[in-house]
């Protein structure tokens, strides 16, 4: 069998943390900034952990990680 190839877009995006969870970045960001109150600003800085249904299919794209 051929190997499975990981999506390009996947790896730039997620991060495995070590006990298996999918890091990402906080979504809500790229434009827009003037119209968002101060706090959502503060709360959507860093990355997020997705919740269990967004992992599982971000990991089928991820399959030797």
């Amino acid at each position: 069998m051929p190997k499975m190839k990981t999506k390009s877009s996947v790896k730039k995006r997620f991060k495995l943390t070590a006990s298996g969870k999918v890091k990402a970045t906080q979504a809500g960001k790229q434009h827009g900034m003037i119209k968002r109150t101060n706090k959502q600003i503060r709360d959507l800085r860093g990355t997020t952990i997705l919740c269990d249904a967004d992992a599982n299919i971000v990991k089928k794209f991820m399959p030797y990680n």
